[in-house]
Order: structure tokens, then C-alpha cells, then sequence
């Protein structure tokens, strides 16, 4: 099944959403990784040694980063049908933090959680699995590049 332009519009739509509140965003993202998998908190140099999650402009970079690439990802879904890094160090990054599997799914939770904070009544299953599919096939991109 194809990436649709409708797909497209609503991860564009609701990742300027997220960006109106990056600062709280990137904070509620990192949150929910951190109850999630504790230990994950070593694998971001910005939360090393800190207490917990506050906000910096390395959290929020991060985040924007993040969340920037599922978007750029749906864009090549719906232009390709497939995603290629744009930096191929990527997967070299995650490798050397120690990225596992259950990693990534760890943070798809907490994009779709965020998302979901951000865009408030405009949530739906739709906007939900066009995340789901941009945010996957990124991680297969990531993940292929180890």
C-alpha cells in the first residue's frame, strides 16, 4: 500500500502542531522514553548526569531532529516509496549508543504520544498509522545502516 498525499498532510500538519510547543513537546517526549526504559537515559548525551528531563536547547534539537525525520520520511513514502538516510552515519550513531531493537520501540510510543498531546481533538487512527508508517520505515532505514 502506498503513502498517500493525505498521509503526508496530516504527519506535515501535525509535526508543525508539535513544533508550536517544542519546548514542552520535547519534554513530554523524553519523559515518556525515560518512565518507559530508564536506562535509556545514559544513550542521550544531554540527559547524562542531569536528575531527569529539563529543557535545553540540546533536548529540544533533538526532539525537533527526531520528529524531523519522520516527517522527511513520509515525504519519500509518498514521492519513492521508501526512505533513504540522508545521513548515512546514522546508523553508526545508533550502533554506537548501544540502540537495540526494543530502543526503537520505546521511542515510536513516545512519538505517537507526543503527536497525540500536540494535536489534541485532531487525533484519529489515520493521523496515528501515517506516523506509524513513516516512523517504521525510518528505523528500517536506521536499522539497515548498522
Amino acid at each position: 500500500m502506498a503513502f498517500t498525499d493525505k498521509q503526508e498532510s496530516l504527519v506535515n500538519s501535525s509535526y508543525e502542531s508539535f513544533k508550536q510547543n517544542l519546548s514542552g513537546n520535547s519534554i513530554f517526549f523524553y519523559t515518556f522514553i525515560l518512565e518507559k526504559a530508564p536506562a535509556a537515559k545514559e544513550l542521550f548525551s544531554f540527559l547524562k548526569g542531569s536528575a531527569g528531563v529539563q529543557d535545553s536547547p540540546q533536548l529540544q534539537g533533538h526532539a525537533e531532529k527526531v520528529f524531523g525525520l519522520v516527517r522527511d520520511s513520509a515525504g519519500q513514502l509518498r514521492a519513492t516509496g521508501t526512505v533513504v538516510l540522508g545521513d548515512a552515519s546514522l546508523g553508526a550513531i545508533h550502533v554506537q549508543k548501544g540502540v537495540v531493537d526494543p530502543h526503537f520501540v520505546v521511542v515510536k510510543e513516545a512519538l505517537l504520544q507526543t503527536i497525540k498531546k500536540a494535536v489534541g481533538d485532531k487525533w484519529s487512527a489515520e493521523l496515528s498509522t501515517a506516523w506509524e508508517v513513516a516512523y517504521d520505515a525510518l528505523a528500517t532505514a536506521i536499522k539497515k545502516a548498522y
